[in-house]
Order: C-alpha cells, then structure tokens, then sequence
C-alpha cells in the first residue's frame, strides 16, 4: 500500500511547491491529488484559460519522485458559469435553488452544464494525459454529498419524462407497472408525469423509486462523460471516483463499472457523530471511531471495482463538519492506515497536506498546521510507511539477508502492492434494495436498512472473520456463507446465484426481513413475498409489523434459549416448522437444508450469536473477540487492532483459531496491545 495526500498548490504561493513536494517525500508520501476544486482558478473566466500554472505544479511533484491524480473541477463550477446558464443549479424538495457560494452547485441534468464539464474535462486531458507524472484521474468529487444526487429542477423534470418514455415505451405501461389506477393517477402522456414532491399526502412509491432509479442513472451518464474522454486522451492511467461513507442515495456498484478504481473518504469520527453513533457507541468509541465504522465501507468499496480501492481522503485528526468534532486519540491516524491496508487498499491518502487558514474548512486539521509546522497525524504517518516498508521487506525474502536499507530498497515498492483479501464470508448489498425500504419504512421510522447491514457486518467482524460485501450480480460461489439483508427486491437473477453457491458449493444461505418484498416497480410479488426467494425454502409473508426500537420481543425454543429483536416482524406460512416461537405465537427463524429466513431484526445481544451459530454451520473457523478487539486477514498476514482503552493480551484473546499461537513472532507490535494499537504476524 502506497500513501499519500491531497493537496491545494493554488492555495500556497508558487515558492512554497518544491518544499512542500520535498517534506512529502520525507513523510513517505508517494500519490498526491491536486485540482479538483481549481476550476476558477483554470479558467478566470469565459474562455480565458490559465493552465501553465497547473503543468508548475505538476512538474514539481513530479521532480519530486511522486505520482499525480488529477481532478476534474466540475464539482466547483466557477462564479462567471453561472452568469452564462443561470438556470443550471439544482433545487431542492421545497422549490429552493442550491445556490453558489459554496460547491456541488449543479444540476445533473443540465445538458449545457454536461457540455461544460466535457469541454473542461477535454482540456486538462489534452494537456496533462501523457505527462509522466499522472498516474490516475478522479472524476468530480464526492458525488451527492451535501444532498445534491436528486435535483426537482425544470431540466430534471424534463429529463425525468424522457427517461420514463425511453424504460416504458407506452404510458398505459407505466400505468400497470406503477399500479396507477390507484387514486385515479393515471396518466395520457408522458409529458404529464411530474416529479414525487409537493403532493397533497404521499406520492405513489413506484413513482419515488422511479425517480431515485432516474437519478441514479444522470450521476452514472455524468461521470461516464469524463471517463470517456479521459480514457481517449490518457491511455493506460486508472480513472476513479471518491465515494463517501454512509451514503446510498445513488447505485455505487453501477457508477463503478466505468471506473477502475472505487475510493472513498473516511472520516471515522466524523461518520460516528453524526450518523451511526448510538450513546454507547459514542461513548465507547469516542476518539477511535466504531471499530467497524471503517471496516464497513472497505468492505463495500473492495466490491465494487474487483477488488481494486483506495483511500482517497482519511481523517487526520479533527474534522469542521460534524456535530462536533473530537481529536482522535494518539496512534488512531496509524491505526486507521494500518487497517486499510488490511482490507487491501492500494493506497491510503490524508486530507489535506496543510490546514487551511481560510473559508469553510478552517478547523479541519491537515498533516501541517496552517503555518507549515508539522501537526500529530505527521509522525504517525512517517511511522506508519516505515512500517509498511519493514512488513513489505519481510515479503520480499532477500531483503532479509541483505545490507541494503528497507526504504532504499528497489524491491520494497513492488511488495507494497495489495495483496489478495480472502473472504469465506459474503454480505450481498443492494442500493436499489435499501431505497425500496427507505420509501416506505417497513421496520418504522427508528429502522435503518444501511444500519441493519452494518450491524450484521459487525456480527461477522465479532467473530473474527474477514467479510466481502458484493452487489446483488456478483458470482456468490466462491463463498461459505451469504447473508441477504437489504435485497429488497424481488430478483431471480440473485436466487439463481444464491442456488449456485447453496447447491454447488454447499454454502449457508441467511436471507433477513423484506427479502424479495417489492418487485422493479414497487409493487408486491403475484405469490406474496418473498417472491422469487421461495424457490430457496418453502414459506409466505403474510404479514409485517413495525414496532417502536424500545418495543423489544423475545423468542424461545424448547430448550429455553431466547433470541430479543424489535423495529421488524414478519409472519411467515409454512410447513417449516420454526426453530422458535414469540408470545403471541408467531414462528422465529426458519431454515431447510442450511437455508435460512429469519423474519424480525435481532437485538444486538441476539445477532452476534446468531452469527457465531452461522458461521460455524457453515464450517468458518471463528473466535468470539469482543467489541474492542478486531482482527482481518490479507495473503499472509494476520492483523489485530484494539479500538478499546484496555489493554488487550493477545495470547489469551486470540488463540490458535486465529492463527495465533503462543510462540507466533510479530512483526509490528506487541503481544499486549494497548489502544490504538496494531500487531502483524504471519498467519498460520
């Protein structure tokens, strides 16, 4: 794994680059990103263009032995755009423009915005995708954040119309597949169809996932403008895009098969604070983030290139834009890049190289403080590459026996190459599917489908096994267990692979509530859900409840065992005989021949021996390690984080089950690991 930054040279005067570019290298820095947000600075107006300034800085990073990843600017469209297509903002649910003066102030739609974008984009790459410096492209930045993916703008309408014209072809098609004679909502043409804002009581949910289908679909043509010029003026360089955590307004996995790279921004304790802390966690993981938090998305970005993610923008210390904003403990900036590497990251970049003393983000920290000194996240930076090069010597076995300096080495940048993360375990994860259920709410208003996932992906991490996370198309028969919990929609493409795996490679198949519920349209399946997944195990839903989050239930079997869920449960008709029954005799978890459908949401307490149960039907080696301690597993090697404030032996924790054994020598670390703190051995 190669580390790097993003950096801002049009913020700094021009004498200050080569240093810059010089104390990078020292910190062990090797992939910069530059531009992304220079457009105004690119062109200072209509057709006045200044990029001699951007080929400087380029060269001086390149001078510098580091590699470049250019942005395109349209994410910031200049004030002097907006004079020339004043009707290219977006707008949102309650008629308001988004206006300028911060970023993301376009609308997707808007075809002469898109003709800007390419004509920009054509020239950066006529200019700069042949120098040698430039080894990637990031499209845009960060795509829907701030709520930008939906615009109810007159050009997204418009677009709207024609997108429905083009995926119906009739409208008496429509019609039928939206369920429209309902409340007499029929429509004579397309021309009709409004946007699903501003009706008198809800809009029809076939019409809201319509629109989110639709939206979707503009930020994939939108990036897809870029990469197809990109590609033809700069050959042979990878294209990426940097997603966000905790974000599913548009299809991940469809915007990335354009691109050769999926990266993603992670902000641990930012994430933590302001989307998926309970007061536990808040309290338990203040300063570290949630040990999953990360793990999570890693997981999910792996996923969506084949295995090909970075890192774009990591959280050096405290961020500007969350309820509030603590300093990471000390070691955590390490930890965190320790641990990307362990889900297999190629690169792992800080934002950004110096705080900025101006503007919106003043008090979001950098490796430099504003004044060009050294901040923490700098040291654990410097320490973390001379790990990484004394780990990456050791896989290079000459090395070994070699007087050459590790950092010297010729060899060591071949070796800090990913290495292959092997996975027995498969969380299938659908955008579509998680929209489905955000519509209508079918577990309540305190129930999250993304949060569902992530704590079943934190049950699975519990145990000490490394997890993928894949989209609904991807081939499932390399794994040993699945987990269906945000397939929402109705798909037999998906029980097709499900049968695969089960049938063909004996995998254990766990499918969770409002599996196969909704068909592509909205609407409920002809032989009642789940749909299509009936042909995996004989069983109906007939009927789902939603509950308040304190509202728990409890089930039992014979023998006494009780599992608590609440938010989510449905009953199910079947001549399964359930493992459980509740109070009020409905069934609880059914399963035939290792195929499970468990029909509430479990508690905490009942979901990470659920999992524990799972994994071990499925023949998955796994030890129960706690809410601190974490481990993950990449080609050779074995890590281990602690993310808790006591100190942990691993000895008695780990155990041989992990790959751990009394006499297992580290490589990083010690066989106490206190907090923020990581240990590297070779497995097995």
């Amino acid at each position: 794994m190669k580390t790097g930054v993003c950096y801002y040279p049009e913020h700094w005067p021009e004498e200050q680059w080569a240093h810059d570019a010089a104390h990078m290298r020292k910190l062990g820095l090797s992939v910069i990103r530059i531009g992304e947000f220079a457009w105004s600075r690119l062109e200072t107006q209509d057709g006045k263009l200044h990029l001699d300034w951007l080929e400087r800085a380029i060269d001086t990073l390149h001078e510098a032995g580091l590699s470049v990843v250019l942005g395109t600017p349209t994410a910031t469209p200049p004030r002097w755009m907006l004079d020339r297509h004043p009707d290219m903002l977006a707008v949102d649910a309650d008629g308001r423009i988004r206006d300028f003066g911060s970023r993301r102030h376009y609308c997707f739609s808007h075809e002469p915005y898109l003709d800007e974008c390419r004509r920009i984009v054509t020239l950066l790459a006529e200019r700069f995708g042949q120098h040698p410096a430039i080894m990637a492209w990031q499209t845009d930045n960060e795509y829907g954040c701030h709520s930008t993916s939906i615009s109810y703008s007159p050009h997204a309408l418009a677009a709207f119309q024609r997108w429905c014209a083009t995926q119906y072809a009739d409208v008496e098609a429509l019609n039928l597949a939206w369920g429209n004679v309902f409340w007499s909502m029929e429509y004579d043409n397309f021309e009709q169809i409004g946007l699903p804002v501003g009706t008198v009581t809800e809009s029809n949910p076939a019409h809201q996932l319509a629109f989110w289908r639709f939206s979707s679909d503009q930020i994939k043509r939108f990036n897809r403008a870029q990469v197809d010029i990109i590609r033809k003026h700069s050959p042979g360089r990878d294209v990426l895009h940097n997603f966000m955590g905790n974000f599913v307004e548009f299809d991940h996995h469809d915007v990335s098969t354009d691109l050769d790279i999926a990266t993603w921004d992670n902000y641990p304790l930012g994430f933590l604070t302001r989307d998926n802390g309970d007061a536990d966690d808040q309290q338990a993981f203040l300063r570290t983030g949630h040990p999953d938090g990360s793990a999570f998305h890693h997981d999910l970005y792996r996923g969506c290139c084949n295995g090909r993610w970075w890192v774009m923008e990591q959280q050096p210390g405290p961020v500007n834009w969350a309820p509030y904003n603590p300093s990471p403990v000390d070691g955590m900036v390490r930890l965190w890049g320790w641990e990307a590497y362990a889900h297999g990251a190629e690169v792992m970049s800080y934002f950004r190289w110096r705080q900025a003393p101006f503007a919106q983000e003043q008090t979001h920290t950098g490796l430099l403080l504003s004044n060009g000194d050294a901040d923490v996240a700098a040291s654990e930076v410097a320490t973390l590459n001379r790990e990484l090069a004394e780990v990456a010597a050791f896989d290079v076995g000459e090395l070994m026996r070699s007087d050459t300096p590790v950092s010297e080495s010729p060899n060591v940048a071949e070796s800090l190459k990913s290495l292959p993360v092997h996975s027995d375990v498969a969380i299938v994860f659908s955008y579509a599917g998680i929209a489905i259920q955000d519509i209508q709410l079918p577990g309540g208003s305190s129930y999250s489908p993304l949060g569902f996932c992530q704590r079943v992906h934190s049950a699975c991490r519990q145990w000490g096994v490394n997890v993928d996370i894949v989209s609904p198309a991807a081939s499932l028969d390399q794994y040993r267990l699945v987990l269906v919990c945000t397939s929402t929609e109705d798909e037999d493409d998906l029980v097709k692979r499900l049968q695969s795996a089960h049938k063909q490679h004996q995998a254990v198949i766990a499918l969770f509530p409002g599996t196969g519920s909704r068909s592509h349209d909205y609407t409920m399946p002809d032989n009642l859900p789940p749909g299509y997944f009936q042909q995996l195990l004989p069983l109906q839903i007939i009927r789902s409840e939603s509950l308040p989050a304190e509202q728990s239930m409890t089930a039992t079997d014979s023998h006494g065992l009780s599992r608590s869920c609440s938010q989510w449960r449905e009953r199910i008709a079947s001549s399964i005989e359930p493992r459980m029954s509740f109070g009020d005799g409905w069934g609880f978890h059914y399963e035939q021949d290792h195929i499970h459908y468990i029909n509430a949401i479990p508690e905490k307490n009942a979901l990470i021996p659920m999992i524990g149960e799972l994994l071990v039907e499925a023949g998955i080696p796994c030890r129960e390690l706690g809410a601190y301690l974490r481990t993950q597993r990449i080609g050779p090697y074995q890590l281990a984080f602690n993310f808790g404030k006591q100190a942990v032996e691993l000895d008695k924790a780990l155990g041989t089950v992990l790959n751990f054994h009394h006499d297992t020598p580290l490589l990083v670390g010690s066989r106490t690991l206190g907090q923020a703190e990581v240990a590297v051995w070779v497995a097995g």
